[in-house]
């Protein structure tokens, strides 16, 4: 029986193809500090998260409703633990942003890909190498000029929220990966759990005196801009971004996919430069290039090359 030849994409076209969707997660996530600056106040921050992930929700719990019905007590309470600790991520990182700009944000945040494996590091009681913890250092010190955009002052209230956003993130990467009961769970299942749960604590939270306006208040408010930019950080920040990464894992290798993403800095900057109007003076400059290279370098220092 004769073959029939089927015309293939050549490989670096189709590398290419699978690069790109994730590399747009990567600029939107980059582009998410100033969508969130833009359409959040101190005193909408706990009403903003409610609404951006109430929309996003039952679209997750219609998709994985077999993978939720398939958990097990263990895997529920495992991740709704990892949910309360990812409120507290969103929590913190949100009352960041509204307090600094929009790529100081993007950049502290950044410092998580140093963080993990330092943590790691001390947990596993397996020394770091040397050159990822001169990466290290460098990211730190390109932190301290970041934020010293104007002339050596105190760091900003935001600059330092941000800085505990991204130990938060890296403790709830240790706990992805340490949690026994989550292990065997799908991801989209462990993400509707997680996401149900931050949910929740903030429902909690909104319904506390003091701790700003209510969802419906805030909505009943929001015009044209505000509801296109809960929309963008629900639609694509969150729905986009997630099942862009579920897919690309199965089509490339998990570094290659962090490698991408990796670039949401860079995306964090160039919008809050391009179009937030922001400035980082000489000094600034300086300090994102260093936490740029830092945290390349570091990601090198660890990850192993892939194709």
């Amino acid at each position: 029986m004769s073959s029939i030849a089927v015309p293939t994409l050549a490989p670096s076209r189709r590398a290419w193809l699978t690069d790109l969707p994730v590399l747009l997660v990567a600029a939107v996530w980059g582009s998410s500090y100033l969508a969130a600056k833009g359409i959040t106040t101190a005193q909408t921050v706990v009403a903003v998260l409610v609404l951006r992930f109430a929309v996003v929700l039952p679209v997750l719990v219609v998709a994985g409703r077999r993978g939720l019905r398939a958990l097990g007590a263990a895997q529920w309470r495992g991740a709704g633990l990892l949910g309360l600790v990812l409120g507290a991520i969103f929590l913190v990182e949100t009352y960041g942003v509204v307090h600094t700009s929009a790529t100081n944000a993007g950049l502290i945040i950044s410092l998580t890909m140093i963080f993990t494996p330092l943590a790691e590091g001390a947990v596993t009681r397996v020394r770091p190498s040397g050159a990822f913890l001169a990466a290290a250092a460098l990211s730190v010190a390109g932190v301290v000029l970041l934020t010293q955009g104007g002339g050596f002052t105190s760091p900003s209230p935001g600059d330092l929220l941000m800085l505990v956003a991204a130990l938060a993130r890296t403790v709830h990467v240790l706990l992805m990966a340490r949690l026994k009961s989550v292990r065997g769970a799908d991801s989209l299942s462990l993400t509707t759990v997680q996401l149900g749960s931050a949910v929740a604590v903030f429902a909690v939270l909104a319904a506390v005196p003091g701790t700003g306006e209510a969802p419906w208040t805030v909505a009943a408010g929001f015009g044209f801009r505000e509801w296109g930019g809960l929309l963008f950080l629900s639609v694509f920040c969150t729905l986009f971004a997630f099942f862009v990464q579920m897919w690309s894992v199965r089509r490339t290798s998990p570094s290659r996919v962090g490698l991408l993403l990796g670039t949401e800095p860079l995306w964090a900057a160039a919008v809050g430069i391009a179009i937030g109007g922001e400035r980082l003076g000489v000094l600034g400059a300086v300090g994102a290039v260093l936490v740029l290279a830092g945290t390349a370098w570091g990601r090198r220092a660890v990850t192993p090359a892939t194709g």
